[in-house]
């Protein structure tokens, strides 16, 4: 691209960078004397697309450093369990308000008392003589935001109890992870947690382990809980474990609903080795798949395999099962279903349209077009001594949604790949803390107009938004392996 249509773009996009970042309070920024300080330049150096071979062409990314907007009444959120842009552009967070520590939730005071009779926070923090600083207290669980950044919404979790009560058959998560809002317009979330309520929150009390899904209208009424928590251990193969004939899962970490067939996908998980079909309305199980569509799946095979750097120091490149986690689970427009097998190092692709996937079918050596399965790619192959690379993907929005962007937590860096041959064509994003940079990636989603949405867990603990700019979509021809260590 030349440099003055570069400009062109950086200058409008400035505008748009400072309309965020205003308040009527402070004072205005002139946009041509920042333009003249070259922020936009090394901002788009910082946070754009790199590693592009000559061969290829992808959209441009640049961070926008005032999304989102400042957060009402001292809220400030903790790691981020769970990103989805819904259909009319409003971004939903779900975010974990117990891991905020001691003096980021400063000003919290005394609720309850702890076992000792001391006085503690409603996260079990110590606030013997009050609030312990003039900032911040927990956000509620789930937040809404626009386009621009502004919140909508915010309910559920420690700031919100009221929401999810046991009376009426809801249990919250004890760790927040995966929401998707559906074309119907609810909101699905889900949790990961083994060990139930694991910091004693003295407002939540201890289910065991995270096994449901949650539905709620989008201002946070509660519709159903499909599944339930205290399952005791891995079962890839369980159907009706869970409350009203509904599948028990096991630590599920993603939801998405087909919108043609209103079939729910939950990429189960954290301890299952599995993705689980399910009726949107009803919860009701259809059917489930592992590894190359594989039914039933083969639990202890894959406990005593070890760790992927196992097999792949074996030579062994086709595992006949998910590694944990089986992080995310994503849709295209034509009904391929995209499963980041992160445990494993690789995405394999699926057709939800065949009509054996989910029933029992057997391909342990992974042949395409057998029981559903499509294909597959490895992601930063060698990665090892971290929980797997593929973390989260997306599409992009043109037409045929040629680019499927891959983000990789281990490596801290996003991949753009060209979606129908899962070619490398760039990369977004580098290790560290600064704006359009990562600490432990996690999700990744995209609105209608193609900008990016990231979240972070660890000490990450944010939201970032990258605006798309020139090219909608990929072409050309890229590197066959993904990740690595580029030239």
């Amino acid at each position: 691209m030349k440099k003055t249509k570069q400009l062109a773009i950086y200058a409008a996009l400035l505008t748009v960078l400072i309309a965020a970042t205003s308040e009527a309070q402070a004072p205005k920024p002139d946009s041509k004397t920042l333009a003249a300080t070259g922020i936009l330049e090394r901002l788009a150096e910082r946070s754009g697309v790199y590693g592009v071979p000559a061969t290829a062409k992808v959209p441009g990314f640049i961070a926008d450093a005032g999304w989102p907007q400042k957060l009402p009444y001292n809220w400030i959120i903790g790691q981020v369990g769970g990103l989805y842009v819904a259909p009319d552009d409003h971004v939903w967070v779900y975010q974990r308000p117990r891991t905020l520590t001691n003096d980021e939730a400063a000003l919290t005071t005394a609720t309850h008392k702890s076992k000792d009779g001391k006085p503690v926070d409603a996260m079990g923090f110590s606030r013997p003589y009050g609030a312990l600083g003039d900032c911040c207290l927990p956000a509620p669980s789930v937040l809404e935001f626009d386009s621009n950044g502004k919140l909508l919404r915010a309910w559920g979790g420690p700031a919100d109890p009221d929401k999810c009560k046991a009376a009426e058959g809801c249990v919250w998560p004890a760790t927040e992870h995966g929401i998707f809002v559906d074309h119907n317009g609810f909101v699905y979330i889900g949790g990961n947690n083994a060990n139930g309520n694991p910091n004693g929150s003295a407002w939540a009390s201890n289910n065991g382990a995270d096994g449901m899904i949650l539905k709620f209208t989008k201002d946070g009424k509660f519709v159903m809980m499909i599944g339930g928590p205290g399952g005791k251990g891995p079962d890839s193969n369980n159907k009706d474990g869970g409350r009203n004939g509904t599948p028990l899962f096991y630590l599920p970490a993603d939801i998405t609903v087909d919108p043609t067939t209103n079939r729910m996908y939950v990429s189960d998980g954290y301890g299952n080795r599995r993705v689980v079909i399910a009726d949107a309305a009803t919860g009701k199980y259809i059917g489930h798949f592992g590894a190359y569509g594989n039914n039933p799946v083969d639990d202890k095979a894959a406990a005593a395999a070890g760790d992927w750097m196992t097999d792949f120091n074996k030579g062994n490149m086709k595992p006949a099962f998910f590694r944990n986690p089986v992080h995310c689970v994503k849709i295209s427009k034509e009904g391929l279903i995209y499963v980041c097998d992160r445990g494993n190092n690789r995405i394999q692709v699926f057709n939800g349209r065949d009509p054996n996937l989910g029933k029992e079918c057997s391909n342990p050596s992974g042949e395409a077009a057998k029981c559903g399965f499509v294909k597959e790619q490895f992601v930063a192959v060698k990665t090892n001594g971290l929980p797997g690379s593929a973390v989260s993907m997306n599409f992009s929005t043109d037409v045929k949604q040629s680019c499927l962007y891959v983000g990789d937590n281990s490596n801290m860096t996003m991949y753009v790949l060209k979606r129908d041959t899962l070619e490398e064509l760039g990369r977004l994003g580098r290790s560290g803390r600064e704006t359009g940079e990562f600490h432990w990636l996690h999700q990744v989603s995209i609105d209608s107009h193609g900008n990016l949405y990231t979240a972070e867990v660890d000490t990450g603990k944010r939201i970032q938004k990258f605006i798309r700019f020139g090219e909608d979509g990929c072409s050309g021809t890229g590197r066959k392996t993904v990740g690595g260590v580029l030239p």
